[in-house]
């Protein structure tokens, strides 16, 4: 067992796009930008294995292959010293023998899949808020789009510093680190988003990447709190600009914050991706 490192992601990057079957867990940059926040461990033994503690603080096992490949036996045995398996997506469950392993799931883990469309238009009487808080940002802004590369990490990390002070809480407090070396390190996890200004003042960014064909996941999204529709203007122009290559976002999970998870539904999610544990009877 060692703990997860940058050494890992040419092992685990096409098969955690293979195995996933869209939950946000099963990329490598999510695993590894919270590697500490989970003490993400890998076991390479006769089959490749992630150690981790969930957010409630339950110890986990994510089988990095298909679990249908092997024994009931074997899973059985891999699992002890360990409370689950975790992240086990729906249309895998049938792999786990129901006279040996029970499931369960927990809503604040459950991933938000919105479509493209959604995004891009703020259609229907349910996104009606979210058109209105985009022109009014629309209304006291005069935005640039620029894509991000290297060139833009000080103008983001400057969006980042703001954010901070505006929601009150200690870089332990926050997914500030994170977000932090996500922006240093963007070409490494195969990032790709967006910083937006308002003339020459960074407002907001955005980064994001490929989780399965078709589908992008968003990891950051951070935005000056004096720009009222920021965040709906960001998506916005994220899902147009990536309009041939994303029909479906995946915003990750609200981890139980009553607040989050109050924005998340309030984009009229498309379907709710449970992330099932997996557990001996």
């Amino acid at each position: 067992m060692e703990e997860l490192s940058l050494k890992h992601r040419l092992l685990l990057d096409d098969r955690l796009k293979l195995l996933g079957k869209g939950l946000s867990e099963y990329c490598f940059s999510n695993l590894y930008l919270f590697r500490n926040t989970h003490n993400y461990h890998i076991i390479c033994e006769d089959r490749i294995f992630l150690a981790g503690n969930t957010y409630d603080d339950h110890s986990f096992l994510m089988p990095l292959f298909d679990p249908a490949e092997v024994s009931a036996e074997y899973l059985l045995e891999k699992l002890a010293g360990y409370d689950f398996y975790f992240p086990v997506s729906e249309k895998s469950l049938s792999a786990f023998d129901s006279r040996l392993f029970s499931y369960s799931y927990n809503d604040d883990d459950s991933d938000y899949i919105v479509s493209a469309e959604k995004f891009m238009w703020f259609g229907g009487r349910k996104l009606a808020k979210k058109k209105n808080l985009m022109k009014q940002f629309l209304k006291i802004a005069s935005p640039r789009v620029v894509p991000y590369d290297k060139t833009q990490q000080d103008a983001a990390e400057d969006v980042l510093c703001q954010w901070l002070e505006d929601v009150g809480k200690s870089v332990a407090e926050t997914d500030f680190l994170p977000c932090q070396e996500a922006l240093a390190n963007h070409d490494i996890f195969n990032l790709l988003g967006f910083v937006f200004y308002d003339g020459s003042e960074p407002a907001g960014f955005m980064l994001g990447r490929e989780l399965i064909a078709g589908m992008c996941v968003i990891h950051f999204a951070k935005g000056k709190r004096k720009y009222k529709g920021i965040f709906q203007y960001m998506i916005n122009q994220f899902a147009l600009n990536y309009r041939q290559v994303f029909d479906w976002y995946n915003i990750e999970q609200d981890l139980g914050n009553p607040n989050l998870r109050k924005t998340k539904h309030s984009y009229d999610p498309d379907a709710m991706l449970k992330k099932y544990r997996v557990a001996p009877l």
